[in-house]
Order: C-alpha cells, then structure tokens, then sequence
C-alpha cells in the first residue's frame, strides 16, 4: 500500500477533470442475470426482454451518471448458434454492436459451471480484438466463497486457453447490491474522455414502456371518453421477466398504475365488481403481447393522484 502516499495532489486535481463518457454491453447466456445487473446500476428497474432480437438496434437499457462520467447501457440482442438466415444476420448485429461499444461486459453465473452456451459467446468475443472485456461473476449470494474461487480461477483459464485478456473480473451480487458500484468503478476507467452524451435525468430511452402505458390508456379510455375524456395516465411501474421460466416460455410481468384525478373517478374505471377494469386488462394486454411479441402478465391498480394534469411534479412523474 505504501505507493499509495506517492501520488501527488496536483495529478489527482488533473484527473478528476476528466470526464469520460461511452457505451457498454453485458452479454451471457439467458439468465446470467444481465437485466438485474442493469436495474441494479442504474438504480431503477428499466430492463424489459421482448423475445424479438430483430427488434434491437441499439436500444439503451439504462444510462449511470456519475459526476465525472456516464456509462450507457446498450442491449445487444442474445447471440445464439445460427439456424437460419435471420440467426446469421442477427449474429452479425451482435458481432457490430461489441466492435462498437467501448467495453464489453461477459456475465456468468457463480452458481453455474462454465457450459457450452458461455464458451460460445467467450469464443466470438475472442474475435473482437479492440473492445475490452470484464468477466462479471454474478448472483454470487448464491454461493460460498470455495465455489466463487473456483469460479473465478475457471474463467481465468477460460481467458487463456481462447486468448482473451480479461480487463477485470469482479463478483458481483446485483440482488444482494454487492458490489455493483465497485463494477461501475471499474468499468469507468475503460470509456473514451468526452462529455455527456444523454441529459441528466435520462435513465433510459425506454419507447417500449411509453408505448405500453399508451396502450393502456387507449384500453382505459375506451366507452368513457365522455366521462373522463383526459384525465387518465398511465404509468408502467416496472416489467420484468419471470423467473425461473423455461427459454421457450418466457413470461413477462408489468406492473402498471392508472391515475385519475378524482376518487369519484375510480368507480368509473373499476366498473362494477372490477369488471370494467378486467376488460382494460384483457384488451391491453393483447395489444402489448402483439408489440412485444412475448406472453405477458399485466398486474393493473388504479391510483388517485389530485388534480394531476395541473401539478408539474406529478406531470414529470407520469412521464408528461
């Protein structure tokens, strides 16, 4: 530690003027607990898995301020054994999107032996020279130190037996919050100097959530214009994938909150013994299904919030 001492104050002064800017992905099998290191980042639950890859370009799951740097989160859709034509363009998309990120993020879980799936995606980051890559060993609560050691030695050997120079390798437990900014430290240090690329305030640019909530509204609205002609929002508090569902049967849950204005309001948009609001339910949840292209359960509550289309501060939290 005794090196420590021999940094000089000016040096530090000149470094933290840099700010840094840049992107990042995680990448790894399904499951390797990607979203939930996302969420766990950027501090609020913005992750969502559609089961269409084709659909990615690019999307930005979450974006981490930090006074002195921004780290963008992108999604690249999963990388899998090419079958078909799409499967080989698809491949092509996730080889461009990691030559163009500046760090690349490989998540395998603690509790799961080094398998095919991981040495796969390992291989076709071998190919990708420039972008430097973190080994990311997550859900390690899941797990006791001996196991967490071993895992960390395997993908040590993982590295040089395909010639991958690890940037890092960090255990991390996103559920647990071990850990997570100790990643972000870490994963700072390898962006390009530039300013901010996103607003403060942006966390992610998230079109689905806003088409989903739309999606709702429109349902919710549907045979009671008259009544309550705008005073209804409808805020998408969180989707997540579903636990514990096999590859083939994903499930994706959204919680959402319609707010009205007025008590009086909400047996309008209940109907009698929730009838109404079942309907709202069945409706949307078709359309969101069509968009997404993946089953969804969608959990609705209905929420008083006073006289909200003339408050700034709740507009700004109902996304106005």
């Amino acid at each position: 530690m005794g090196g420590m001492s021999a940094r000089t104050p000016s040096s530090e002064e000149s470094a933290e003027a840099v700010h840094r800017a840049g992107f990042a992905c995680f990448v790894g099998r399904p499951n390797a607990g990607k979203s939930t290191l996302t969420n766990a980042l950027v501090g609020q639950k913005v992750a969502i898995t559609a089961n269409q890859p084709q659909t990615t370009r690019h999307t930005v799951r979450g974006i981490v301020h930090r006074p002195d740097a921004q780290l963008i989160l992108v999604d690249t859709p999963g990388l899998h054994k090419p079958r078909t034509l799409l499967g080989e363009r698809l491949n092509d998309v996730v080889r461009t999107t990691w030559a163009e990120v500046d760090v690349i993020g490989f998540c395998l879980p603690a509790n799961e032996k080094i398998g095919p799936g991981d040495r796969f995606i390992a291989k076709e980051l071998a190919g990708i020279r420039k972008t430097p890559k973190v080994a990311i060993v997550t859900k390690t609560d899941l797990v006791d130190s001996k196991a967490l050691a071993e895992q960390l030695i395997a993908i040590d050997q993982l590295g040089k037996e395909l010639g991958i120079e690890w940037a890092e390798i960090v255990p991390v437990s996103a559920t647990a919050g071990k850990q997570v900014d100790l990643l972000a430290d870490l994963l700072i240090p390898l962006l390009p100097e530039g300013p901010a690329l996103y607003p403060e305030g942006d966390l992610t640019d998230e079109p689905e959530q806003v088409m989903i909530a739309e999606l709702i509204r429109e349902a919710a609205l549907e045979g009671v214009r008259d009544e309550l002609p705008h005073s209804i929002a409808v805020v998408v508090e969180e989707m997540l994938p579903r636990e514990d569902r096999p590859a083939d049967k994903p499930l994706l849950d959204i919680h959402a909150n319609v707010f009205i204005e007025r008590p009086s309001q909400k047996g309008i948009i209940i109907g009698p013994k929730g009838k109404r609001l079942k309907e709202v339910g069945i409706k949307s949840r078709k359309h969101i299904e069509a968009l997404l292209g993946t089953p969804v359960f969608l959990d609705l509550h209905v929420k008083v919030a006073k006289d909200w289309q003339r408050d700034p501060k709740q507009l700004r939290r109902l996304g106005f």
